[in-house]
């Protein structure tokens, strides 16, 4: 008498179309991942690579002639060191700053006790799509006391609707029995939510952080309206004028060398080029070895309501 054969599960069987569309997929995704870190790859290559190669255009795929002078000649530029220190730290303070109010106003807009909840929660959605414009808002800060001042790049970035959106669900999503035993023990509103929402949200709390302090990091305008005193200014905005004058920089590097500018090379002499591809560099490359420390709180909590179960 024959055994009867062992059914395999539908997930572990495979079609002879399953392979090819495998293929398939795995070649599209790789393609685009290597669209989308070109860019940051060719920023990269062009910055170590030899400025005269660079400036014509010839740095494609390789690097030519590496060499670190740019960086050393960037870093050297006045006020740069200062610049760094105000955007590390209005990246840090806002993002810890933003992302506690966040986490706060979207439990608050979640509980029905709250006096007048709808009215708040509209109140602050409307900002969202609507605001007074520029000149109102400069003669708010300047009114405030906020101009030329640190505190104008964290207060007004303080409360961001669309986070407060995102935390808002990420709650009503957790089971109401945690906060209901937290007050049957006794737990007032800010126990309960210090105590046991607040650690229950690292996810969204990740994904808040992320958007903040990128936001924080690439902001320049903020310095370019608010505030006239140089130190001051953030690095993103210092690297923003440095870029606009990428060619009087370089004419002023190189008669800086003095009597050695005969016998440096042309591959070290710097060149608008050299100087905006370097520039961009230390720009993104913070955020982008942030980034993954981050990333898989951040798929969950960006994902967050996708799927109702």
């Amino acid at each position: 008498m024959r055994k009867p054969r062992k059914s395999t599960p539908p997930s572990s069987q495979r079609t002879r179309g399953d392979i090819p569309f495998a293929i398939v997929n795995y070649t599209g995704f790789l393609l685009m991942a290597l669209l989308c870190a070109y860019p940051f790859y060719y920023l990269i290559i062009n910055s170590v690579s030899a400025n005269d190669a660079s400036a014509l255009g010839d740095v494609r795929l390789l690097p030519q002639g590496l060499h670190l002078s740019n960086y050393e000649q960037i870093a050297g530029l006045q006020g740069l060191s200062s610049a760094a220190i105000v955007s590390v730290a209005r990246t840090v303070i806002g993002t810890v700053c933003t992302v506690l109010a966040s986490a706060f106003l979207g439990f608050m807009f979640t509980q029905e006790r709250m006096w007048k909840r709808s009215l708040w929660y509209r109140l602050t959605i409307f900002t969202m799509y609507f605001s007074a414009g520029l000149i109102p808002m400069y003669i708010t800060m300047k009114t405030l006391g906020l101009t030329n001042s640190f505190w104008v790049y964290i207060i007004p970035l303080i409360v961001q609707p669309f986070n407060i959106i995102l935390v808002k669900t990420y709650v009503e999503a957790m089971p109401r029995s945690l906060q209901e035993a937290a007050e049957i023990d006794g737990a007032g509103t800010f126990r309960t939510f210090f105590r046991i929402i607040l650690p229950n949200m690292t996810p969204i709390l990740a994904t808040v952080a992320i958007f903040t302090a990128v936001t924080q990091w690439n902001s320049f305008q903020d310095t370019l309206l608010y505030v006239t005193d140089q130190s001051l200014y953030s690095l993103q905005y210092l690297l923003y004028t440095y870029t606009n004058q990428a060619s009087s920089l370089a004419q002023a590097a190189q008669n800086a060398q003095g009597n050695l500018g005969s016998i440096v090379s042309a591959a070290t002499s710097q060149t608008p080029t050299s100087i905006r591809m370097t520039v961009a560099v230390i720009v993104v490359l913070p955020i982008i070895f942030i980034y993954p420390l981050f990333q898989r709180y951040f798929v969950k909590g960006i994902m967050l309501g996708a799927v109702k179960g």
